[in-house]
């Protein structure tokens, strides 16, 4: 445990440290801790700064009850050695009689008369120290607007004084004169007043987050719909958990519920549920419970009162029993703050709030949108129906005959049907019908877990559905019907032989099973497994006589998947006639015996045959074949993923418009069938592709989300998250950089991505894009605690150093942003140590690079030996690059670091080592051609060397002299855009001639 400090400099030190905290109980307790410690030391001045960071800790810790009781104990020392005081520290106690003002407002057993009474302090002491009396002014309007009296006279006489230093911030201030115009019903004349604060002209430590959470409902009444809507991002991003805004957070959820967004707004709650138990503020208690109630009632009109939410700790609540316990404690707040200021403005105000109808259906607020069906935990997502569904009313007999059928078929209804009869058969009081056309009920039982095994095996759970094709083949045993039997062990075989190889992480290691991309080969035993069953399935069909031709085919069909799976793994060119063997057996049989469906599955086989092996003229002519025969002859439901085939086809042969034809076509056939017959989910995946190819990012997006929504549906869970990352980089090389933080935040709150169940990995790309989200969003401090608490998981990563790697380079260049240079070079050299072990040249080089700029234009002469070592680690990355014949996807590695010496060297006012590492540079470019890519980066090149040397070196002559030559060299290439710049600094060089 640390002991308490022992020096007034080691105070100041914690002081500092504990100032860099959030606000929390965690920074109050120290704060206090701070405050018994200063009090044994004799001198005044220790005490009364931790009396200072005390009083702050309360005030945004939303403790009002503390806050006053902290600034007498300061107001005394202050009367008593008014000459320990100085400038600074005598503005912060006038500053802070406003903090007190505030508290007591807040609390609504402080009598009124002494909230009147501490104004009239406040007013005395300004007026005996000669100060200003606008900040005054401004408490008394604060008072009459919490009342609900004399608003009117009192915001005149605060508004129209003449600020002062002591006044609030200028962003602070106008959010209280747009509130004011609110309150009066003028939503155009408080949005006029709040727009340098909505659009980040005037900002502080509150602001724009208040600001914006009391904007959000007037811009909607005023049409601004997607401004709200990116207001609303972007500013509970500033509020969320936060006790002392805790009433802004109410307001939000209270816009969730207003936009059809209510399935959100108990994500909302849920991330705040710490606010039920952390606010000791009254009045923000009321705010934030009123909106809070907003939302809970909206959705227990819309009848869902029996979901859970979060609420008050030490139990657990439904929306309907939250939203009655909230509506009491928040009536009983609002009476005692009436019964204190003697009216009934804040009881009016609560009831207008709860009052509001929608003021939109539905609003897309992010990038993830949820509907209150998907709420409950573990509940299956309820698909919007596509079609209509068939009727299953009829009676049980023909119900299982037409199931049955259909089956047979391979007919998507077969699997409506199947439910209808699971639920018939497992209900109590079930009787199975007498009939031989039916048979026993082992044989109906059998077909139920052959439907439930196709399932699983639908969602890779491979090991689940061979169980269950193994149970199904001794129950058609049982009913007499070794037909069916042989096709459930056929099917089981081929289940068992695609569950993947056990690895040897310990249990409990917290290792996820690890796939090709980890550097894990499993495919020897894959191969060997699906060679075993291939043979064990040829042994079975060559035992089974009896099967009818749609079994047959069935078996065939199975064979040749297993053989196809086996070149898929292995990609060896010697397994390519072994499937295309058995699809012949299987196309021959299946036209033999007009066996519809299995003539498209051979079809179909045999086309990605092709295309695994790496014959797309041929796959693409098969697939050509395919679609016109099932146009001709169907059966309709393999068009959606015929066309999905050649649409990935043509994404291999870089033909993006037919793709993007396709898949659309593709997704439109697909409504004709129920939802589980199509894979959906991957039209939409492969359609972002063809969109991202035709340079179409948004409607990429939409696609991606769209994908990752259906197999949220279908429970594919870690293919959901995929996709959500997918979408989540998109945002962000968009610049959406709140619909990318507000998509990662709604995922990783949720149960099983924060138990890193679906995979640890995925989890941390999930953090690490955030991350990169909230450095671009200029949320320095929260990107580099997320930074550095990544690189810490990933440094224990030793099957993949190179991602370490990455994530410690950009993790020393966020430290470097924060003038922390030393914890920069620690991250930088874990960073090397392993990119050692797994090189990433680029990635590496580019953030050596600029650590070496960031510490040049910080500490100038001061830091250009940590500088060059950086860059010298920079070289030793370059050489091995070279050496390995890697290159780079950007600049050249060598001319890119020749340029940054010259960068670093300008900014150490080394002007003659600077212009000769330019010169490098240039040399290693060598001169642009006309179809060069690289003019940009000469032209930058020569601008820079020109400026050194006309400028610094004051050589204008030879600097002219380079800038024409350059000038005309790039226009005789016609790259007249990279000219500007060089121009513009020859004239500016002629001009100083």
């Amino acid at each position: 445990m640390p002991t308490a400090p022992q020096t007034t400099d080691e105070l100041y030190e914690a002081l500092q440290a504990n100032q860099r905290r959030p606000y929390g109980r965690t920074r109050t307790v120290k704060a206090e801790e701070l405050v018994d410690a200063a009090e044994r030391f004799e001198e005044t001045l220790p005490l009364v700064r931790a009396l200072l960071e005390l009083q702050e800790a309360y005030t945004y810790g939303s403790e009002p009850r503390k806050s006053p009781v902290a600034f007498a104990r300061l107001l005394t020392l202050f009367d008593e050695q008014p000459d320990v005081f100085d400038e600074n520290l005598r503005h912060l106690v006038f500053w802070r009689f406003k903090w007190v003002a505030a508290a007591l407002r807040a609390l609504p057993e402080i009598p009124l008369t002494s909230l009147r009474q501490w104004l009239t302090e406040m007013r005395e002491r300004y007026e005996k120290a000669g100060l200003g009396l606008q900040p005054y002014y401004g408490q008394a309007y604060r008072l009459a607007a919490h009342v609900g009296e004399d608003e009117a006279l009192a915001f005149e006489l605060w508004a129209g004084r003449t600020r002062t230093r002591l006044s609030d911030c200028e962003a602070c201030e106008i959010g209280e004169r747009a509130l004011y115009h609110l309150a009066a019903g003028d939503d155009e004349r408080a949005l006029g007043t709040w727009e340098p604060v909505l659009a980040g002209k005037e900002s502080c430590q509150e602001e724009p987050a208040r600001s914006i959470a009391h904007a959000l409902l007037p811009l909607l009444r005023a049409g601004h719909t997607d401004r709200a809507r990116e207001l609303h991002l972007a500013g509970y991003r500033g509020c969320r958990r936060n006790p002392s805004m805790s009433g802004e957070v109410g307001r939000h959820l209270e816009f969730c519920a207003l936009t059809g967004n209510e399935a959100r707004g108990l994500e909302l709650l849920a991330e705040n549920r710490n606010l039920f138990d952390e606010v000791d503020s009254p009045l923000e208690l009321l705010d934030f419970l009123t909106g809070v109630e907003v939302l809970l009632r909206r959705v227990e009109q819309l009848g869902h009162g029996e979901l859970p939410a979060a609420g008050f700790p030490g139990r657990t609540w439904t929306v309907s029993g939250l939203r009655a316990e909230v509506h009491g404690r928040a009536d009983d707040l609002a009476a005692r703050f009436d019964a204190r200021n003697g009216t009934t403005a804040h009881t009016e105000r609560r009831s207008s709030r709860l009052d509001r109808a929608p003021l939109l259906e539905a609003l897309e607020l992010t990038l993830r949108t949820r509907h209150l069906d998907e709420v409950v935990p573990g509940a299956p997502v309820v698909a919007p129906a596509a079609r209509t569904a068939p009727d299953l009313s009829e009676p049980l007999p023909e119900l299982i005959a037409r199931a049955r059928a259909l089956d047979e078929r391979g007919h998507p209804d077969a699997r409506a049907c199947w439910t209808e009869l699971r639920t018939r058969v497992t209900a109590r009081g079930y009787t199975h019908p007498d009939d031989p056309a039916v048979g026993p009920l082992a044989r109906l039982r059998a077909d139920l877990l052959a439907d439930e095994a196709s399932r699983l095996g639908e969602r890779d759970d491979f090991t689940g559905a061979a169980a269950l094709y193994e149970e199904a083949a001794g129950l058609y045993d049982d009913a007499g019907t070794p037909a069916h039997a042989a096709l459930a062990r056929a099917h089981a075989l081929l289940a068992t032989a695609e569950i993947p190889p056990r690895t040897s992480a310990p249990a409990g290691s917290g290792t996820t099973p690890r796939g090709p991309a980890d550097g894990a080969d499993d495919t020897p035993d894959e191969v060997a497994a699906l060679t075993a069953a291939h043979a064990a399935m040829v042994r079975l069909h060559a035992e089974s006589p009896g099967l009818a031709p749609y079994q047959e085919a069935r078996l065939l069909r199975l064979r040749a998947t297993a053989l196809g799976l086996r070149l898929q793994a292995s990609g060896s060119d010697g397994h390519v006639a072994a499937v295309l063997d058995e699809v012949g057996l299987l196309h021959d049989f299946a036209t033999r015996h007009d066996v519809t469906g299995q003539i498209a599955g051979a079809l179909i086989l045999r086309a990605s045959t092709f295309a695994i092996s790496g014959d797309l003229p041929a796959a693409v002519a098969e697939t050509d074949a395919l679609l016109d025969r099932l146009n001709a002859h169907g059966p309709a439901w393999h068009l959606p993923r015929a066309l999905g085939l050649r649409a990935r086809l043509r994404l291999g042969a870089q033909d993006a418009e037919g793709a993007h034809a396709d898949l659309g076509e593709a997704l439109r056939l697909a409504a004709d069938w129920p939802a589980d017959a199509v894979d959906t989910a991957r039209l939409h995946g492969d359609l972002a592709e063809a969109c991202l190819r035709l340079g179409r990012p948004d409607e990429a997006l939409r696609h991606l989300t769209r994908s990752a929504e259906l197999n949220l549906r279908r429970g594919d869970r870690f293919d959901a998250y995929c996709a959500y990352s997918n979408a989540a980089t998109l945002s962000l090389d968009l610049g959406r950089v709140e619909d990318c933080i507000a998509l990662l935040d709604s995922l990783l709150a949720e149960p099983d991505v924060a138990a890193g169940e679906p995979n640890d990995r995925l989890v941390a790309q999930l953090r690490l894009t955030r991350a990169r989200a909230l450095r671009a969003g200029e949320d320095l401090k929260a990107a580099t605690a997320e930074f550095l608490a990544l690189a810490a998981e990933s440094a224990g990563w030793d099957d993949d150093p190179g991602s370490h790697a990455v994530i410690a380079a950009e993790t020393a260049v966020l430290l470097a942003e924060a003038d922390e240079f030393d914890r920069a070079r620690e991250a930088a050299d874990q960073a090397l140590a392993a990119h050692a072990r797994d090189p990433r040249h680029e990635a590496l080089s580019n953030c050596l690079r600029e650590l070496a700029r960031l510490q040049a234009r910080q500490q100038g002469a001061d830091g250009l030996a940590g500088a060059l070592a950086f860059l010298a680690d920079a070289g030793r990355v370059a050489d091995g690059a070279r050496t390995a014949g890697y290159e780079a996807h950007g600049r050249s590695l060598d001319s890119a670091l020749a340029y940054e010496y010259g960068r670093v060297h300008a900014y150490a006012d080394a002007y003659e080592e600077a212009l000769a590492a330019l010169e490098r540079a240039l040399a290693l470019l060598g001169e642009p051609g006309p179809d060069s890519d690289r003019a940009g980066e000469w032209a930058e090149c020569v601008r820079f060397a020109a400026a050194m040397e006309g400028i610094y070196l004051e050589r204008p002559a030879p600097a002219l002299a380079r800038l024409d030559a350059a000038v005309s060299r790039l226009t005789a290439l016609g790259h007249t855009d990279e000219t500007e710049p060089l121009t513009s600094l020859a004239d500016r060089l002629r001009d100083e001639e």
